[in-house]
C-alpha cells in the first residue's frame, strides 16, 4: 500500500493511495475452495487496515478496525474461500479513517471463480468484465478533495478509475460485474434505451434463477452481476449505461459508454436455473437494530450508541438461525445500508416495495429505506469470534455507526 499519482482526469496526475501502485488496486482471481495467501505492506504514513467485503474469514483475517498495519509493518492475510463464487471486494477499514483511505483509492476487486459457474456457460473471459463505479470530488488542480459527509459535491463518477469511460464491446452477450464502491452515492443504472438487464447474482453468488429487469439499484457497498446481450444491437451504435438514482443530477447520470463495434460468434448462455439456495431453517431468535442520528452529540449510532470496540452490542450463537430487523429511524431522514461481516444473509422483505431480483439472492449489505426498515435471516456457520456491521455509507461508519458482535459456540 502506497502514494502514487495516477492520471484520472484527462491530462492531470492525481495523488492517490494505492495497492500496488494501481487505481483502483489490482482485481484478484481466486479459486472457490483453494486458499489464498495475500502480504500487505504499508509503505504508506499512516497505519491501514484491509477487509475482504463478503469473505468468509477467520476474524483475525477479517480486517478488524484495531487490528491495524502500522507504517513499515506489514500482515499476511488467508483467505480459505469455502465459498461459492461470487464478486467480492476489497478496501481499507482502519478506524475512523475508512471513509478518507476508500475514498482516495484504497479499494479493489475480488472474484471468487468455481467450476459449477464455469459450467453454465455464462459469458467468461474478457467478455465477463468487473466495473467498479464510484463518485469523487476533485479540487482546482485535479487532486481528490475529501471532506467527511460531503456527498453533494462529488460529482464526478468514475468506473474503474476512469470519468465516464466508454468501451467497445462485441454483438454478443457481456456479464458486467456492477459494483458500488462509492462511499456515500446510490446508483439506479439502466440502459438508456430501456434495454434488458439479466440479473444472475448478488453480493454472495449465483441467484436461483435469472431475473430480468430494467434497472438495477445498488447502495454503497452492493453488487449485482447482469447479462447484456449487444447482439439485439447493429454495428456503430452507443448506448449509454445512466444513473436514475433519487440523487442523481446531470452531472452524475451518465455513467459510461458502449460502442459495438463489431460482430462475434456467441456460445455463451444464460440457463434457467443458476444455482438453488439452502435453506436456513427456522429461527431461534429475533433482534432488532436501529440505525439513527444522535443530534445531541451529533453522531451516527447503532441502537443509540457510538462504536467502541472494548463493548460486545450483540451475541451470536455458531450454527444458529436469526432474523433481524434493521431500522433506519434517522430523524433528518438520512439514507443508510447495513452490512455484515463473515457471512451472508437471506431478505425477507423490505418496508417500502417489493425485493428486487438480486435482493432475492446471498446478501452481505442491503439498504434500509428511511423511516423503514429490512429483515432477513441469517446464520453464522463457519467460525466464532467479534465480526463488525455496520452502515456501509463509510462517512456514516467512520463517525461511529458501527457496532460488533460475537459469535460464540
Amino acid at each position: 500500500m502506497r502514494e502514487t499519482e495516477a492520471e484520472i482526469l484527462p491530462g492531470r496526475r492525481s495523488r492517490v493511495l494505492t495497492y500496488h501502485g494501481s487505481f483502483p488496486g489490482p482485481t484478484i482471481r481466486a479459486k472457490s475452495g483453494r486458499r489464498t495467501v495475500i502480504t500487505q505492506v504499508n509503505a504508506l504514513s499512516q497505519d491501514a487496515v484491509v477487509h475482504l467485503h463478503g469473505g468468509h474469514v477467520h476474524p483475525d483475517h477479517d480486517g478488524y478496525p484495531m487490528d491495524v498495519i502500522e507504517p513499515g509493518a506489514a500482515r499476511t492475510y488467508r483467505y480459505p474461500n469455502r465459498q461459492p463464487g461470487a464478486t467480492l471486494w476489497y478496501h481499507d477499514h482502519s478506524h475512523h479513517t475508512e471513509a478518507e483511505m476508500v475514498f482516495r483509492g484504497l479499494s479493489g476487486a475480488y472474484l471468487i471463480e468455481d467450476p459449477a459457474e464455469r459450467a453454465l456457460r455464462l459469458p467468461s473471459g474478457r467478455h465477463d468484465v468487473t466495473l467498479m463505479m464510484r463518485d469523487a470530488r476533485f479540487d482546482d488542480d485535479g487532486q481528490l478533495l475529501f471532506e467527511m459527509d460531503d456527498f453533494r459535491y462529488r460529482n464526478t463518477l468514475l468506473v474503474n478509475g476512469r470519468p465516464q469511460p466508454f468501451m467497445e464491446v462485441s454483438r454478443r452477450k457481456y456479464r458486467l460485474r456492477l459494483m458500488n464502491a462509492s462511499n456515500e452515492r446510490y446508483f439506479k443504472l439502466g440502459l438508456d434505451d430501456g434495454g434488458e438487464l439479466v440479473q444472475i447474482a448478488s453480493d454472495g453468488g449465483l441467484l436461483p434463477a435469472p431475473v430480468p429487469a430494467t434497472s438495477v439499484e445498488l447502495s454503497p457497498g452492493e453488487r449485482v452481476d447482469v447479462v447484456v446481450d449487444f447482439g439485439r444491437y447493429r454495428v456503430g451504435t452507443k448506448i449509454v449505461l445512466e444513473n436514475t438514482a433519487f440523487d442523481s443530477s446531470e452531472e452524475t447520470r451518465q455513467v459510461m459508454r458502449f460502442d459495438v463495434v463489431r460482430g462475434a460468434a456467441d456460445h455463451s448462455r444464460v440457463p434457467d436455473r443458476l444455482r438453488p439456495m439452502h435453506d436456513l431453517g427456522p429461527a431461534a431468535k429475533e433482534r432488532e437494530v436501529k440505525f439513527s442520528l444522535d443530534m445531541t452529540i451529533p453522531a451516527f449510532v447503532i441502537d443509540g450508541k457510538i462504536f467502541d470496540h472494548h463493548r460486545i452490542d450483540a451475541t451470536v450463537r455458531r450454527g444458529e438461525t436469526e432474523i433481524w430487523t434493521v431500522r433506519n429511524e434517522d430523524p433528518m431522514g438520512i439514507p443508510h445500508n447495513v452490512h455484515l461481516h463473515g457471512t451472508h444473509f437471506q431478505v425477507l422483505e423490505r418496508s417500502d416495495r417489493p425485493l428486487e431480483g438480486h435482493e432475492r439472492g446471498w446478501k452481505d449489505t442491503v439498504g434500509v429505506p428511511v423511516g423503514g426498515h429490512v429483515r432477513f435471516r441469517v446464520r453464522f456457520d463457519d467460525y466464532t469470534g467479534r465480526y463488525l456491521y455496520h452502515c456501509h455509507l463509510l462517512d456514516h461508519s467512520s463517525m461511529g455507526m458501527m457496532a460488533q458482535l460475537e459469535v460464540v459456540e
